[in-house]
């Protein structure tokens, strides 16, 4: 499985994106930005805020100059502070399924998981991101209990 992307805001979440390629700056501009998260950001405007990890494609030139002609402000990355990465633990509630033994089946049930994730779940890890990063500047960037 090359590429699994989805992404979420208070009371909704987009349709999973599951495709065997290799992601590239390309794909996910045209892909992923163009096609999924531009409903978002147009549904959003001035408030909408981006966050995404460092993985190269992710920072290619072509996704900063997309995001700065759109008008598209990118939070910040800090990579060594997993437990604020709200999609990380969306990611794991899928992690908690059992394993697929072939490449079709994984597809199907990533994408029937990611449907059954309760909205309300999602919802209240981005509302826990206020407390969430009051205790990791009170623990000086270490572990937290989230």
């Amino acid at each position: 499985m090359g590429l699994v992307w989805g992404g979420n805001i208070l009371g909704a979440k987009t349709y999973l994106h599951v495709q065997n390629v290799t992601m590239t700056g390309y794909i996910y501009r045209d892909v992923l930005l163009e096609q999924h998260v531009r409903l978002f950001w147009g549904a959003m405007g001035a408030e909408f805020l981006f966050m995404d990890d460092t993985a190269r494609p992710h920072r290619a030139n072509i996704i900063d100059e997309c995001f700065q002609s759109e008008k598209i402000t990118r939070m910040d990355w800090l990579a060594y502070l997993p437990d604020l990465n709200r999609i990380e633990h969306v990611w794991d509630m899928l992690a908690r399924q059992p394993p697929s033994t072939c490449l079709p089946e994984l597809r199907r049930a990533l994408l029937d998981e990611w449907c059954n994730i309760p909205q309300d779940q999602i919802d209240n890890l981005i509302l826990s991101m206020p407390r969430r990063c009051k205790t990791c500047i009170a623990s000086s960037g270490r572990h937290t209990p989230y």
